[in-house]
């Protein structure tokens, strides 16, 4: 696919933004006045804004990342110069970003910088693998198995402390108060095994969250119970299965390693994007779709608390585009390896019934139990309000899921009262809904 010189829409351009002030500022931002010296090619996007200093900030997106750069002081990104600047690009005619025009200095040594390291990039990562490498290497395997040592402690003491919870009873649980699960929390972060310590400040909460609180305290018990199991004995477990609990007790994966694996070249259509953050970190799930192959892919990227992570995508775009999956018993996570271009959706992917949905949902748990979210994308289903929560009916039978959140009006407005396309995450309490589609676009909107 070549570069497509298609502008994206003011609500792919937002989408972009690390949040709410952000986008209220690039906004206030996507009009000519501040702006001089702008321009536009298929690949990149510039302009200088007047700020309050006496030198105007250089903005320059590329837009096959997107990447951003900026001489503001803003530690967000894009700050609010690049996403004023994509909305004045994005709102077309009559507008200062000119068409072909040449890019300047400033912004000719950042793009052509890019270009190079991308193309640097490969050549790195099949590189040699002798001398200090060679050796890198071996010191990372006695890192690993030294590792593997402690999380094996770490897991059999949990072990013995769920069967102490469940020997005693989990009455009084709900008025015991968190101490006890921060101590048990922090003991697995000293055995290295940051995924067995989060489970147990998520189960130190199911206590506290009312309603039949026991039933779905049990439930996680067990499921943790089986991920310390499980890693105690890995040995025995199919590789695809091992990989999956190496994954959820902490383990991670170089980027570049996976990268080194298969590589599937397709059409990737950007689903959706969002951010959610803890006292430590920003986590951004994208999720792609591949229409010919019927195939969902997630990338991840982090950034430190309180910072947006990098890597951002246009929610709408199709990216030409490499993808290698983690090794796992549901491969779901992804890397995004060479982009080839970028393009626009020729029309709106095709879906699911609800059942089919639940079906494909329940296959994915049973290989990988401890699945946090499912990918679904249904059609033909309709938003319905009710006294307590939303649901999704589903037009032609009488099925329906119950909506996670409250606020859902916005899915009512793209629906209008008719069967619509979706896509959601799938959860053990209802769906979460992510992006929309109306007849009249091939374009998701992002909920």
């Amino acid at each position: 696919m070549e570069d497509s010189e298609a502008r994206w829409t003011a609500d792919q351009v937002l989408a972009l933004a690390p949040d709410a002030a952000s986008r209220t500022a690039g906004a206030r931002l996507a009009a000519p006045a501040p702006w001089s010296g702008t321009g536009a090619t298929a690949r990149a996007v510039w302009g200088l804004c007047a700020g309050s200093g006496s030198r105007p900030y250089q903005t320059v997106v590329d837009l096959s990342g997107p990447a951003f750069a900026c001489s503001c002081p803003s530690r967000k990104f894009p700050c609010k110069h690049a996403l004023g600047l994509l909305l004045l690009w994005s709102s077309g005619d009559g507008r200062p970003a000119a068409e072909g025009a040449a890019a300047p200095e400033w912004a000719e040594e950042w793009i052509s910088a890019r270009r190079k390291q991308a193309e640097a990039a490969p050549a790195a990562v099949s590189g040699p693998g002798q001398g200090p490498a060679a050796a890198g290497q071996d010191a990372a395997r006695k890192r690993a198995e030294r590792r593997a040592v402690r999380v094996e402690g770490g897991a059999a003491e949990l072990e013995q402390r769920l069967t102490d919870l469940l020997r005693g009873g989990l009455a009084g649980s709900d008025r015991a108060g968190y101490q006890a699960w921060d101590e048990i929390a922090a003991r697995m972060v000293d055995a290295q095994a940051p995924g067995l310590a989060s489970r147990v400040r998520e189960l130190g909460t199911v206590a506290v969250s009312g309603g039949d609180w026991p039933s779905r305290m049990l439930e996680e018990t067990g499921l943790l119970h089986l991920l310390a199991r499980g890693f105690l004995g890995r040995q025995r477990l199919p590789a695809p299965l091992a990989e999956t609990v190496r994954t959820r007790v902490g383990f991670t994966v170089d980027s570049a390693e996976v990268l080194a694996g298969p590589l599937i070249r397709a059409q990737w259509l950007v689903l959706a994007q969002y951010d959610t953050a803890d006292e430590r970190l920003t986590t951004r799930r994208i999720w792609l779709y591949d229409g010919v192959a019927e195939r969902f892919a997630l990338v991840l990227s982090f950034g430190a608390a309180g910072r947006a992570p990098e890597l951002t995508l246009p929610v709408g775009t199709v990216l030409d585009a490499e993808v290698a999956f983690h090794p796992a018993a549901v491969p779901l996570r992804a890397v995004l390896g060479t982009r080839y271009g970028t393009g626009l959706p020729e029309r709106a992917p095709s879906g699911t019934a609800v059942g089919p949905a639940l079906d494909s949902y329940g296959t994915a748990l049973a290989d990988d139990p401890w699945l946090d979210a499912w990918p679904v994308l249904l059609t033909d289903v309709v938003p319905l309000p009710g006294r307590d929560r939303w649901h999704l009916a589903d037009a032609g039978t009488d099925a329906a899921l119950p909506l996670l959140g409250t606020d859902h009006w916005r899915l009512a407005a793209i629906s209008g009262g008719r069967p619509v396309t979706l896509f959601a995450e799938a959860g053990a309490t209802g769906l979460r809904p992510l992006a929309g589609w109306t007849r009249a676009s091939p374009r998701p909107i992002a909920l």
